[in-house]
């Protein structure tokens, strides 16, 4: 598994927690990470994220069809999507990488099927 990999899933939780909780980004990415340093990477797929969030919500609802919406995703669902778009508008990695990264983090942590509309956003986006 690489540290990129590790560094997404953590950056999946901080997202995860700072949603479910209504917490902030930046306490949850500490409560996440064994140090106070934070990675660049994880800072940029996370704090950058939620700076960005609502804009990235627009270009999501977008990408889903008409009877669904962000709102309506699972929190982790959202949190997959959020960092992945991130790094698409970022270009901090290929978006071939990032839509590998966000449906294996699906299939891990989301329902069965979750992985095809993870992969369906964000090939649209």
């Amino acid at each position: 598994m690489s540290m990129r990999h590790e560094l997404r899933e953590m950056g999946m939780r901080s997202l995860y927690q700072s949603f479910l909780l209504n917490k902030d980004i930046k306490q949850c990415v500490y409560d996440n990470c064994e140090t106070n340093k934070i990675d660049p990477f994880l800072y940029t797929i996370t704090i950058d994220a939620m700076k960005y969030k609502d804009i990235y919500i627009e270009k999501i609802n977008q990408s889903l069809n008409d009877e669904w919406e962000f709102k309506r995703l699972g929190y982790v669902e959202q949190a997959i999507l959020i960092i992945a778009c991130c790094e698409l508008d970022l270009d901090v990695s290929p978006k071939a990488i990032v839509i590998d990264e966000a449906v294996t983090l699906a299939k891990k942590y989301c329902d069965e099927e979750t992985y095809k509309l993870i992969n369906g956003v964000l090939d649209h986006l």
